[in-house]
């Protein structure tokens, strides 16, 4: 005779807790509001494209004041010719060097040369004590450029509540894809013209690539796991991402 399951701590039948932890990892979905990454384009699930650049720094006291007003002025023109919102993120993150520091504690136990060995011991844990002292960060600089179908304003709340109740169904899908294959070009368009605008200012951009933006939303939505497991493959995955 088979044995009858207990009841949880919670007084629910077993039944009921195994569909509650089921719906858990579709529940956090919910609340994302990339829908998938296709062809270095972030989809949303409301419909809007995204696209992001990386954008390298530039020293701008170590130019001239003549430099410097040109950009100023290149920058102001640049702002000018947009008839679209963009978004500037600027993200700080504590440099990682444990696989550095791991690199230079082998090198040292294979160094034959005593001498040598407890000079790269003793550099390992000087650099392993700066970075605990002072704290290191690195930057990266992104501009994201958007496409919505609609840019009507909206108050927050009703655009929180409107994100919550977000249709993922395979019809929406379906007319996200359309919807993306009809404004893909037009997307492109306003990404040469941001990028012809920051390069003239003597900013390099780069788009960020499929498996570039996955590894990318990984590591924001997972700061802490991103640091111990990383993508299978490097991060490398031509299929779209569907979240």
């Amino acid at each position: 005779m088979p044995k009858k399951e207990k009841e949880s701590l919670s007084g629910e039948q077993p039944d009921t807790v195994r569909k509650r932890k089921g719906n858990t990892k579709a529940s956090s979905q919910r609340f994302l509001p990339i829908a998938e990454i296709r062809n270095d384009t972030v989809i949303l699930k409301s419909g809007g494209l995204r696209a992001v650049l990386d954008v390298e720094a530039l020293n701008f006291n170590l130019k001239s004041e003549t430099e410097q007003s040109g950009i100023i002025a290149g920058y102001q023109s640049f702002i000018n010719t947009l008839s679209f919102p963009l978004q500037i993120v600027v993200r700080s993150r504590k440099v990682n060097i444990d696989p550095y520091i791991g690199e230079i504690r082998n090198i040292a136990r294979k160094q034959e040369n005593d001498l040598l060995r407890d000079q790269t011991i003793a550099y390992a844990n000087f650099i392993e004590k700066i970075v605990d002292v002072a704290d290191i960060m690195t930057k990266k600089f992104y501009v994201i450029v958007p496409l919505d179908d609609s840019q009507e304003k909206k108050s927050s709340l009703s655009n929180f509540f409107k994100w919550l109740g977000m249709d993922d169904s395979e019809a929406k899908a379906i007319q996200r894809y359309r919807y993306f294959v009809q404004k893909h070009s037009k997307l492109k368009d306003r990404i040469n013209l941001v990028e012809s605008g920051l390069n003239n200012i003597g900013l390099i951009t780069k788009r960020l690539s499929t498996s570039e933006l996955i590894e990318l939303y990984y590591q924001s939505y997972n700061p802490h796991t991103s640091q111990e497991q990383k993508i299978q493959g490097g991060g490398i995955n031509t299929a779209p991402l569907v979240w």
